[in-house]
């Protein structure tokens, strides 16, 4: 890898990103499946959303701290669970764990990553997810799941929207199969496909431990989960890696929030890059935001440093929206502060820097 200099904005990241990625692990992470509609949706939702900002508020207090999950975080921002990170840097998730506990803010660790759950736990502080897909029997997943809570894990993560292993062309016209798709024979991840809501009740019946369910793209699928007691509803649609051609998420996030009328906590990712993209998602109700292409982006700018200032120039972002919106509190944001328009140009996955090529 390159060493960078300290960036000073984002776009400043994704140069030097784009600077030290192979082609094949540029594409693995800036592609999505098949035509990549739903890649483009994602983003084109978020850029639909436009301010409608409050003046004369005293906003020199405004702050972005909440917590997630019953532990004080920086930003309400979580690292979400990458297959194969350590291609974008050799330290992969322990960089990741690192930068997160550094700042503070939560980490999802995937289980198609390295190192393991369990590695990772004994050599990286902080609190933080751990999710897993499932490759073998429901005997494995409990213990898996004992595993995890007795190395100390904050929650629980499924992945609901990964039954078998999407077509995603950018690798195959290059026939490049990345380290988590080598896990998967054809396109068959086991017990993932059988996954269904018996895997949650049992779960929530033997587990004392926070459970996530990701991948929610339907108000009545979020509104079973809450039913069930689940403890985050978290909206995906895997960045448009699996699914094509559906809805931007944070188009479906004001259904699922009524759906789930406060019974728990919903959370968010899919094309959110900047500062002023979290915001919208906080004003339509989401209580935290997943940034999955963010996170691959700092890691292969120049690994945990790189991450904890990309971090640092997000929380910035953040506050100065809020400032700008006249609100000083997480609270605050609220859906009047937003109006739906059409995006200025038609958006893709670095359309949130726009500058990018021009420096």
């Amino acid at each position: 890898m390159v060493a960078e200099k300290r960036f000073l904005t984002l776009t400043e990241m994704v140069q030097a990103a784009r600077r030290n990625l192979h082609r094949n692990e540029w594409d693995y992470l800036m592609g999505a499946a098949e035509t990549e509609a739903s890649l483009r949706r994602n983003r084109a939702g978020v850029e639909s959303w436009l301010f409608r900002p409050r003046i004369l508020n005293d906003v020199s207090g405004a702050s972005a701290r909440t917590s997630l999950l019953g532990h004080s975080v920086r930003l309400p921002v979580v690292m979400p669970p990458i297959g194969s990170v350590q291609v974008f840097h050799p330290e992969g998730a322990l960089d990741v764990a690192r930068a997160a506990d550094e700042f503070g803010v939560l980490q999802i660790l995937s289980s198609v990553c390295q190192p393991d759950f369990e590695t990772l736990a004994a050599e990286a502080p902080g609190p933080r997810i751990y999710q897993l897909y499932l490759v073998r029997d429901q005997a494995w997943m409990d213990d898996i799941i004992e595993r995890s809570i007795a190395a100390g894990y904050t929650a629980f993560c499924l992945t609901a929207d990964t039954q078998v292993y999407s077509r995603r062309e950018r690798d195959m016209l290059k026939r490049h199969i990345p380290g988590s798709g080598r896990q998967v024979q054809g396109n068959d991840f086991g017990e993932q496909a059988r996954m269904t809501w018996d895997t949650v009740a049992h779960i929530k019946e033997r587990f004392d431990i926070p459970l996530v369910i990701k991948g929610v793209a339907r108000a009545d699928d979020a509104a079973r989960c809450a039913q069930m007691g689940v403890d985050v509803v978290y909206v995906s649609n895997h960045g448009g890696r699996q699914l094509d051609h559906t809805r931007a998420c944070i188009d479906v996030l004001p259904e699922v929030v009524e759906a789930v009328a406060g019974r728990a906590p919903v959370w968010v990712d899919g094309g959110f890059m900047r500062g002023a993209d979290v915001v919208k998602a906080l004003c339509l109700g989401a209580a935290a935001v997943g940034m999955g292409r963010f996170e691959g982006l700092a890691l292969a700018a120049g690994g945990r440093d790189a991450l904890t200032n990309a971090l640092q120039i997000l929380e910035h972002e953040v506050v100065t929206a809020m400032a700008l919106l006249g609100v000083s509190s997480l609270d605050a944001l609220q859906p009047d502060l937003l109006v739906r328009e059409a995006p200025l140009a038609p958006p893709d996955v670095l359309s949130a820097f726009p500058l990018v090529d021009d420096y």
